[in-house]
């Protein structure tokens, strides 16, 4: 058990505050659209604003994108760890380090910090590939 919940429990936990994290940096994209104002134009065409966004924004976009591309491996990496019933602390840690990599992530590619980003990044594939890891150990 790990901040009272069981492993398995975390890993569901996990993955539906992954899908609420994608969303986070279209927070500061909605933000970045209200700067270059609202018009027909950009209603109806949205994406093509793209290049009149602040720089901030343009790189908030990535990080969403980014966590478009990431959330399906963690997904699948915490399902594997669900179904074959992981309940060891790595695996319970591997699901925390991954939530706090992936909630650093944007707000480092926000800022313009990108050694940070990237680290977060190699975090977080590393706690995906753990998962993994001990899902496919535990079948043999």
């Amino acid at each position: 058990m790990l901040f009272g919940l069981s492993v398995p429990s975390l890993l569901l936990i996990a993955i539906a505050v992954a899908v609420v994290w994608i969303y986070l940096p279209f927070l500061v994209v909605a933000y970045g659209r209200v700067q270059i104002g609202y018009s027909k134009e950009i209603m109806a065409a949205p994406r093509a604003a793209f290049d009149r966004l602040p720089d901030y924004a343009k790189r908030a976009t990535w990080a969403h994108q980014n966590a478009l591309e990431a959330f399906p491996i963690f997904a699948a990496a915490a399902l594997m760890a669900y179904v074959t019933n992981q309940t060891s602390e790595i695996a319970g840690w591997a699901a925390i380090v991954w939530m706090t990599a992936r909630f650093l992530f944007p707000i480092f590619y926000i800022l313009n910090i990108p050694t940070l980003r990237s680290l977060m990044f190699g975090i977080g594939s590393i706690c995906s590939f753990t998962l993994i890891g001990l899902s496919l150990i535990s079948t043999l």
